[in-house]
């Protein structure tokens, strides 16, 4: 399986989501202010970066884009590979060939962090798991190929990444979204495997709240998030992150919504592929999060890494 998000997996700062369980929905993080970035009025791409210093590698943590407007999330790192944090951010857009530039589309922090109590040991232990993720709405207006590419403030002076392809309402398959009935399928809890979490869920320790319902069981009759990721076996780095959010917002909201954590591999083993769950969902890349409303809806879909402000956020919607 290709990983939505490999090179999103170093640490960087926190906007402070998930410090307090018994808080309030966390409102949205501020974006960066739009008047410190250049404008695209009748300019191309290389109008607009052509007096900026070369700046960090764009990494963008989503696969998955369709006409209308995307959440983006992505990470910049430097020649280094080391994550960049706290900058101010934008996106850009425009043809393959840097024409009909469109933006700034300001970017949010969203921090990763959670209570020490909902850590993993593997995003604990793992210097290199993500922290927090760059977010910007993007909106496509039409289905086609485009130049994407980030301009930043570092240390007071403006850089631009090289701009990079993206393709929008291209891909003949693609996971549910917004507005589609979920599919259903069965996910095993601790009674299918006797009792042995382990075959069922690779984070360490498991996460228990997340394994007792099956999806089967529950979807029609109340609202669900139910996450697709292997925090142990994650080629992003972003799973155990992920499913630490997903265990705290859990915690919060309690059981007038399901939480559900489903593994991506046979037996746990990259070679046997993926588990029929993410096959009957087409998932290509991991980690995927969905919000389903108590009609069985998809009402929020997240591919790559998300904070438990913006998980509770979803939640709000159908809860």
């Amino acid at each position: 399986m290709v990983s939505c998000c490999a090179l999103l997996a170093a640490a960087c700062g926190s906007s402070g989501d998930g410090d307090d369980t018994g808080a309030a929905t966390p409102a949205q993080p501020a974006a960066a202010p739009k008047a410190v970035f250049p404008p695209t009025t009748g300019k191309t791409l290389v109008d607009i970066t052509s007096n900026l210093s070369e700046g960090p590698v764009l990494a963008p943590s989503v696969s998955v884009l369709n006409k209308g407007t995307n959440r983006i999330g992505f990470a910049l790192f430097d020649t280094a590979g080391k994550q960049l944090a706290g900058a101010d951010v934008a996106l850009y857009i425009g043809s393959t060939d840097g024409s009909s530039a469109r933006g700034p589309f300001t970017a949010r922090s969203e921090s990763l962090k959670v209570a020490p109590q909902f850590e993993s040991k593997q995003t604990a232990t793992d210097p290199d798991s993500a922290r927090a993720v760059y977010v910007a709405d993007v909106p496509f207006k039409k289905n086609g190929k485009y130049a994407l590419l980030a301009i930043a403030r570092l240390d007071g002076r403006m850089v631009a990444t090289s701009p990079i392809g993206v393709k929008v309402g291209l891909d003949k398959v693609t996971p549910p979204d917004v507005g589609d009935k979920a599919p259903v399928i069965h996910t095993e809890t601790p009674a299918d495997v006797a009792g042995n979490l382990a075959k069922i869920d690779t984070r360490l320790p498991p996460a228990e709240n997340l394994l007792k319902d099956d999806f089967a069981d529950v979807v029609g009759k109340k609202p669900i998030v139910i996450t697709f990721a292997t925090p142990q076996l994650c080629q992003s780095r972003v799973c155990g992150p992920v499913v630490d959010v997903v265990d705290q917002v859990a915690a919060k909201v309690g059981d007038k919504v399901s939480f559900i954590h489903q593994e991506v591999y046979v037996d746990n083993d990259v070679a046997k592929g993926v588990r029929p769950q993410l096959t009957t969902y087409k998932l290509q890349s991991e980690p995927w999060t969905f919000v389903i409303d108590k009609a069985g809806v998809v009402s929020t879909r997240f591919e790559g890494a998300f904070s438990s402000g913006e998980l509770e956020r979803a939640v709000t919607k159908v809860s």
